[in-house]
């Protein structure tokens, strides 16, 4: 020992150099999980705390059961703590959050959620308790009435032992079924061909569900108990207080009393007794060391051991075969050196092959020298691979919404598919790829137990490099060609076997379809901005009148009994230019901002200085504040003429005392109607920056018979008892004098006092929230809430004009309105940089539109989202490929230090998908713009 420890201790700066060498804690962490995993029966865990608890008391399970005296005892207490360790007691309420998602995917909840929550979790613990009494009953009174005898092919246990091989037959053929490759590598003829829609695949897919259904019978009741029988009937039981059959027999317990749900170790299980059981039938001779020196436990412990590592081995060898296939085929990377790298390779084949055996008895990655076919023993690691915890970091942008409000709906899809086995043998350690549209989804499965399947989802970026668009490239061919593409042969191969990505299935999911169209042609059209200018105005006239009749809190107004009194409104003053004339040429002054050759997808006023203040005479008030004009003689009764009618014109300059002559009058009057408050519009709302003989000259274009026809379609006069009133309403013309005046200030504030065409350049910036200049924006900045209704109007009728333009335009007033009310209910029209685009997202709401413009190609565009059931591909990805690229970018930028953003190893490759790969690591070595925490999946 000590001269080997001499020779040891000299290779171990080339051991660290070359990233064999493990750090202490993810060393520590690999001897717990392989210990928990293949000693105890146990699972990788999501989170190390969890591993370290788990290990405990899976540790403390085994040990008490040495010190069982009874055999039933010993029984009984392996399978009732065996069950009781597979639930995921750290979270209770995991299985009532998820069915509260499917069931807001699905329908809306009739009663309150806590029912719901208390009658979920009364019948999952119902459930429980019933398949755990059951589970004790067979192993107690099996063991105790049941006589024990040497295995025999007429013995109860070989008899169990048939019932095992031939479940596992079935179990083996209804899981390929699902899949649309049998093996990876043959079609599989039951799969549905050429699905391109979900009505059309649901239909096909309608047979393989019920044979997914007839799987998960066989595998979460029928198979446990058939493998509890087995157990239980094993003579090995007689002889207790042996340290083989306390950790043997709680390792096979444990993995066969985690019943009702497609998990981890159930498969497993199967597949290792089944094997175990076989064997006892070939192998008759006592004298065999197999059935001498073991025990029916340590033969499910060593058995379970060659499976994982045999599993391991042929992935890695894979992987190893793919790595040299490519840098010997592409042309990109077939170079001098690696011409020369592959030559190496096959003649040292036997060493290389020395190679992955020494990874794969480490269970560690084999780790490609910048994923050249130079093969090294990346260090033993936990099977997430990463020491942080999960979903902790992501890089996040604009993007990140969509992947947030996908994951709830993909959780549940995934539920049904990992249920029915549409993802083939499911292991912790296991990715998955996800695709749809330009989304990349990464899954991981992070543990598997009983009822639950805990996973990790990441988003992968939206905004597509070369690198990243060459690899997303492959993975679309990869899918079509599975998926879309018709074959003549009944059992085609699968033209990408070689390939690091195998298709699985598809997913229906409810998620928001991405179309981006180009509006040039449209927005710029003359005819178009022409009558944008009318629908703008009936725009407002909607959006103020449904706005008013829905204000939660009407206001008081003042009834008056005698003749003379009258209802005063008081106006807010504000600075403006000193005539109308001047108000005029101040209206058509051009900015910079403004100049027609500058655009922006998405506009945005300069941050840093206010340029209304920058104005002199001009005044800005906060939003809410108001200075009220004094009426004289107002508490003694006696108001004069001039008192009553006065209003200050909102941006005229304040006049001196004694010359107030020279104001401009609006008369007031008391409406006609007792019911016009209902759709009255704020007081501080009533006041009008433009001067009178513009207002009255521009009044004509104000649509009277629309605010009449929008006035009877209104929620608040539906009833019989209100129609009276609406009449009333409608010919109240102080109320409508009211909607004229602030709608048309609304009018020039968004398209300006000159009444002139809009360019494509000002509805952009308009669009995006910056106005030109005028006294009108004056007026709108001091009423926020009017601001943003004026702003919405004018978004309403820009997507109006975009669908006149593709749909014809609308008939009538009905179609008109119809159309508004959907554009109100139905969509959010904005700039995908507002937080309430991404309110609006998490919301789901069920269209959204966002204007912008492409500098680059130089035309208008539209992104339109729409929330649909659309198809998600799915494929399982090589577990080893992998872990091999994650060991090299860890070994490439912590060991070497090789920071080179152009750097070869994250190059595209589309057989390794490298790039890809690379972004899904954990940051900050990797860049998902979205990862999730760990999610449990129930499957129950």
């Amino acid at each position: 020992m000590n001269q080997i420890l001499h020779i040891l201790f000299i290779f171990l700066p080339f051991l660290w150099a070359f990233g064999t060498l493990p750090p202490p804690d993810a060393l520590f962490l690999w001897a717990m999980e392989q210990v928990l995993e293949f000693g105890l029966g146990g699972s990788s865990m999501s989170t190390h705390l969890r591993l370290l608890v788990m290990f405990i008391i899976s540790t403390g399970t085994a040990v008490t059961s040495y010190f069982i005296p009874s055999t039933v005892g010993v029984v009984l207490f392996m399978t009732g703590l065996g069950f009781l360790l597979s639930l995921n007691l750290s979270d209770p309420n995991f299985v009532f959050k998820h069915s509260m998602t499917r069931n807001r995917v699905e329908t809306k909840a009739q009663t309150s959620p806590r029912a719901l929550e208390r009658q979920f979790l009364w019948k999952e613990f119902l459930l429980h308790v019933i398949v755990l009494v059951l589970a004790l009953l067979e192993a107690s009174l099996l063991h105790h009435f049941a006589g024990f005898s040497q295995i025999s092919k007429s013995s109860s246990q070989a008899v169990v032992g048939y019932i095992l091989m031939l479940l596992l037959i079935i179990l083996w053929i209804l899981r390929e079924i699902q899949s649309v490759f049998i093996l990876g590598i043959f079609r599989n003829p039951f799969y549905p061909k050429d699905v391109l829609t979900v009505t059309v695949f649901l239909g096909k897919q309608a047979k393989l569900l019920r044979a997914g259904i007839v799987r998960r019978i066989l595998l979460t009741l029928v198979s446990p108990f058939a493998m509890i029988a087995f157990l239980s009937l094993d003579n090995s039981l007689q002889r207790l207080h042996s340290v083989s059959v306390s950790i043997g027999f709680t390792r096979a317990f444990r993995m066969v009393t985690c019943i009702l749900q497609v998990w981890q170790n159930t498969e497993n299980a199967l597949l290792e007794t089944a094997i175990v059981s076989a064997l006892h039938l070939l192998i008759s001779s006592k004298d065999l060391w197999w059935n001498r020196n073991l025990n029916t436990g340590m033969r499910l412990l060593l058995v379970g051991i060659i499976r994982d590592r045999l599993i391991q081995f042929i992935s890695k060898l894979q992987f190893a075969i793919t790595v040299l296939l490519a840098s010997w085929k592409e042309k990109k990377q077939h170079r001098t050196t690696t011409t020369t790298l592959c030559i190496l390779n096959v003649i040292f084949f036997p060493f290389v092959l020395v190679i992955i055996v020494f990874s794969t008895l480490l269970s560690s990655p084999l780790l490609p020298l910048f994923t050249l076919p130079v093969f090294l023993v990346g260090f033993p690691r936990p099977t997430r691979s990463w020491p942080g915890a999960v979903g902790t970091a992501a890089c996040v942008c604009e993007d990140t919404i969509y992947y947030d409000q996908m994951v709830p709906r993909l959780t549940a899809a995934l539920q049904t598919a990992m249920a029915g086995g549409c993802l083939g043998l499911l292991l912790p350690g296991s990715h998955y790829l996800g695709r749809f549209q330009d989304r990349l989804i990464w899954i991981m499965i992070l543990e598997r137990g009983y009822t639950y399947c805990c996973i990790n989802i990441k988003g992968l970026e939206l905004q597509e490099t070369s690198c990243h668009t060459a690899e997303a490239r492959t993975v679309d061919e990869i899918f079509e060609g599975a998926f879309e593409q018709e074959y003549s042969k009944v059992c085609s191969l699968n033209e990408h076997f070689g390939n690091v990505l195998t298709p699985c299935t598809i997913l229906p999911v409810k998620l928001y379809s991405d179309a981006r169209n180009v509006l040039s042609g449209i927005i710029d059209s003359h005819e178009n901005l022409k009558s944008f200018k009318g629908d703008l105005i009936k725009v407002l006239v909607f959006i103020l009148l449904q706005y008013c009749s829905k204000r939660p809190s009407k206001q008081n107004f003042h009834k008056t009994e005698s003749k003379g009194e009258t209802s005063l409104i008081v106006l807010p003053p504000s600075s403006c230019p000193r005539s109308p004339e001047d108000t005029h040429s101040f209206n058509s002054q051009t900015f910079n901002d403004w100049s027609d050759d500058i655009f922006d997808d998405e506009p945005t006023v300069q941050k840093g200085k206010n340029r209304l203040n920058d104005l002199p005479g001009t005044t800005i008030h906060l939003p809410g504040s108001v200075d009220s004009q004094k009426i004289d003689n107002l508490s003694t009764g006696t108001i004069s003429e001039n008192s009553l009618y006065k209003a200050v014109m909102l941006g005229y300059p304040a006049i001196d005392k004694g010359k107030q002559g020279s104001m401009a009058y609006i008369s007031l009057t008391e409406f006609s109607s007792l019911h016009s408050h209902l759709v009255s519009l704020p007081e501080e709302w009533r006041s009008s920056c433009v001067p009178n003989s513009r207002m009255k000259e521009m009044s004509s274009l104000f649509p009277e018979e629309w605010y009449q026809f929008v006035l009877s379609q209104l929620e608040c006069f539906h009833s019989e008892m209100a129609s009276a009133a609406l009449e009333e309403i409608s010919k109240d013309k102080v109320l409508k004098d009211f909607y004229v005046h602030t709608v048309m200030t609304c009018y020039f504030g968004l398209l300006g006092i000159d009444n002139m065409v809009p360019t494509p350049g000002h509805i952009l910036r308009v669009y995006g929230g910056v106005l030109p200049w005028s006294s009108a924006l004056d007026w709108l900045t001091i009423k926020p809430e009017l601001f943003q209704l004026a702003l919405k109007a004018f978004r309403y009728t820009l997507k109006l004009m975009v669908d006149k333009a593709s749909l014809g335009p609308t008939e009538d007033f009905e179609a008109l309105n119809s159309c508004l009310e959907e554009y109100e209910s139905d969509w959010y029209i904005g700039l995908v940089s507002d937080e309430k685009w991404k309110e609006a997202v998490l919301q789901e709401k069920p269209c959204l539109f966002s204007l912008g413009y492409d500098p680059n190609m130089g035309v208008y565009t539209g992104r339109v989202l729409t929330l649909q059931e659309e198809l998600i591909q799915v494929g399982k990805l090589n577990t080893e490929a992998v872990r091999g690229q994650w060991a090299n970018l860890s070994w490439e930028l912590l060991y070497a230090t090789n920071d080179d953003e152009e750097r070869y190893s994250i190059q595209a490759h589309p057989l390794l998908l490298r790039n890809l790969t690379v972004q899904a690591a954990e940051p900050p070595l990797g860049y998902p713009i979205y990862s999730s925490e760990p999610l449990p999946v129930c499957q129950c």
